[in-house]
């Protein structure tokens, strides 16, 4: 009673110094007394930058690296591994938010860049938000303050992707590269930069459609063609579209500390054979020797000490055996035990260069694919000289020219054959960087090749929100009974892989 007497006693003290502060400041506008200083109307959108890029370019987890091969569990039955999940999230759109006030803010006090890379921002998120669940709010979202609309349509996936692309366009034809763009920190400023940022992600959205000839109004090879010989593109690690880790509170590696690599995260076998059987150096930089590759003194660059577990098996089959034997792989611990560890990309020089060596093979441009190709494994390989300085001897030039030359990456034979080299080197750098982008490649693509558990099917989407089911039922129905005739399941085919 004691203690709620004096919580009682402040509250009367505060309320009586508030009132007194009213009377005395009675003639003050009651506007200014009612506004939140942590909620104001008004703000300059370079600080609204920062937050924006510092979230957007963090690492997305593991669960992207379960499902596509890369991590297994030991210690339970992990719902990416086993490709059984579920219900997705829309929590992009609290991001897509704040990017509204920025273009809003940018419209205000009239800087074009600000509202360029405002569009760029949603074009990220919107294709991120379609291809995590096929129709989603595009029109009418985010339109609840201005509009009042709090109930908006799911448009199709195919007007999506023409409204992205579209805003793109757009973005690229607003940038103006010679003001420089306050708050930046991915590209301290550099509009130019921004520029080719907008111009490579759309070539990336374009490749994601490699089996579709339209969407909406636009003709897919035409459009990349168009946009690729606009010719400001991402050219040089130095236009990497990266966000680099310091260490500094809030500003660390975003799996630093990570309590997720406990005593059950191993490697898996699909990735670990793959570098084995390349001799690529990476397996150094990703994994761990197994346990008794390293009682046996076996030093680090020898590929026997490695060993990954089958993610199609059960996991207490690979606990008891390989686990309780020592010989299975471990994730390299830099990652999660160096506050900096390396950059995330959300888009790469290397990525561009094999988006653009597929172009080629698919006819849409007519540069020689086997160019950007090298481009793309030289460019990945002096990344990791650069950050993963421990490792730096295993990735000398030499080395990066006998690993592009060995026969087995030689771009011959068919068109899918092609395909699949360069996918399958794709794929190699994209451990910890760029999220989802292997697994959907996989989906589009068949390359390179997953194992899955018997009777299983890879997922092809995620099942829409329950918050959706409860605050926008009429209007995801129609879109679950538009796209796939009521079923809104996980293995359901939305319109991009159609």
């Amino acid at each position: 009673m004691v203690c709620n007497f004096k919580k009682m006693k402040k509250i009367f003290i505060c309320i009586t110094i508030v009132l007194i502060g009213v009377v005395s400041n009675g003639c003050q506008n009651l506007e200014e007394l009612n506004e939140n200083p942590n909620n104001v109307s008004e703000t300059h959108p370079q600080l609204l930058l920062t937050e924006i890029s510092a979230e957007a370019f963090q690492v997305q987890g593991t669960s992207p690296l379960y499902a596509s091969r890369m991590l297994i569990q030991t210690g339970e039955e992990n719902d990416y591994q086993y490709f059984k999940w579920g219900n997705g999230s829309f929590e992009d759109f609290n991001d897509l938010r704040q990017i509204t006030k920025m273009i809003e803010e940018a419209e205000r006090i009239g800087i074009p860049n600000y509202m360029a890379i405002g569009k760029f921002f949603r074009a990220y998120y919107f294709y991120q938000l379609t291809l995590r669940f096929g129709d989603i709010p595009y029109s009418e979202a985010l339109i609840g303050e201005s509009e009042n609309i709090y109930q908006p349509i799911y448009d199709p996936q195919e007007a999506v992707f023409e409204g992205i692309i579209t805003e793109l366009d757009e973005a690229a034809s607003l940038i103006e590269e010679e003001v420089m763009i306050e708050g930046d920190i991915i590209y301290g400023g550099d509009a130019q930069q921004w520029l080719k940022l907008i111009n490579s992600y759309e070539l990336k959205i374009l490749m994601t459609l490699s089996n579709k000839a339209n969407a909406g109004s636009i003709n897919i090879a035409d459009k990349f063609n168009e946009v690729y010989s606009r010719g400001i593109l991402i050219n040089s690690l130095a236009d990497n579209a990266q966000l680099v880790f310091v260490d500094q509170q809030d500003s660390r590696y975003t799996e630093f500390n990570s309590s997720s690599y406990g005593s059950s995260m191993f490697m898996s076998s699909t990735y670990i054979d793959l570098l084995q059987e390349l001799q690529d150096p990476r397996l150094f930089i990703v994994a761990e020797p197994t346990a008794s590759a390293a009682s046996d003194g076996l030093p680090i660059n020898d590929f026997e000490a490695y060993n990954g577990g089958d993610p199609t098996e059960n996991y207490s089959v690979i606990n008891e055996t390989l686990v309780a034997n020592g010989n299975i792989s471990k994730v390299n611990a830099r990652y999660y035990t160096d506050p900096t560890t390396e950059p995330h990309n959300i888009l790469s020089f290397w990525e561009v260069e094999f988006i653009l060596a597929e172009a080629a093979v698919r006819g849409w441009i007519s540069n020689e694919a086997s160019t950007h190709f090298q481009n793309a494994i030289t460019a990945n390989l002096s990344f990791y000289s650069t950050y993963a300085e421990d490792y730096t001897q295993y990735l000398s030039e030499e080395d990066i020219n006998n690993y592009i030359n060995q026969p087995e990456l030689n771009l011959q034979g068919s068109r899918e054959e092609q395909l699949r080299v360069i996918l399958t080197q794709k794929y190699i750098p994209t451990f910890l960087q760029g999220g989802w982008t292997q697994y959907y490649d996989y989906l589009r693509t068949g390359f390179p090749e997953f194992q899955y558990p018997s009777g299983q099917t890879p997922p092809l989407r995620f099942v829409y929100p329950t918050d959706e089911y409860n605050n926008n039922t009429s209007n995801l129905e129609a879109a679950i009974n538009a796209q796939f005739g009521g079923n809104d399941g996980i293995r359901q085919t939305p319109w991009w892989l159609n």
